[in-house]
């Protein structure tokens, strides 16, 4: 039994990736005093794994419309899993050249303020 995935999530998640694809393969430049080959102007560095990950989910997007099988990985309706969905925004990021941490836990409102503790003496 095929599942239903909402073909507005299917094209948005494959022209985020296309769109970050195309990053990595900007055209070189030549420098005209030099003739240094430099990389074309926007070009992201992706690792071999980045750039593998973006291939293997634009082919399963166009197969099957989604890129998960397992339903406790996401949302029936969505085109990407959550994690899938996570690796993006961290390879959009890096594209953007800005870095991301991964999933980290997030320190309480106030954690600052809070009065610090007598140190112990250990005498």
């Amino acid at each position: 039994m095929a599942r239903e995935v909402d073909p507005k999530q299917t094209r948005k998640a494959l022209r985020i990736i296309r769109k970050l694809a195309a990053k990595s393969a900007a055209p070189e430049a030549i420098d005209p005093e030099t003739g240094e080959v430099k990389p074309g102007e926007g070009a992201v560095d992706y690792s071999q794994w980045e750039t593998a990950f973006l291939t293997e989910v634009d082919k399963r997007l166009e197969k099957y419309g989604s890129a998960f099988n397992d339903l406790s990985k996401g949302r029936k309706d969505e085109a990407l899993s959550s994690l899938q969905t996570v690796k993006l925004k961290e390879i959009a990021a890096k594209a953007r050249g800005k870095k991301r941490k991964g999933m980290t836990t997030k320190k309480p409102l106030g954690w600052k303020n809070r009065p610090q503790r007598p140190a112990r003496d250990e005498s």
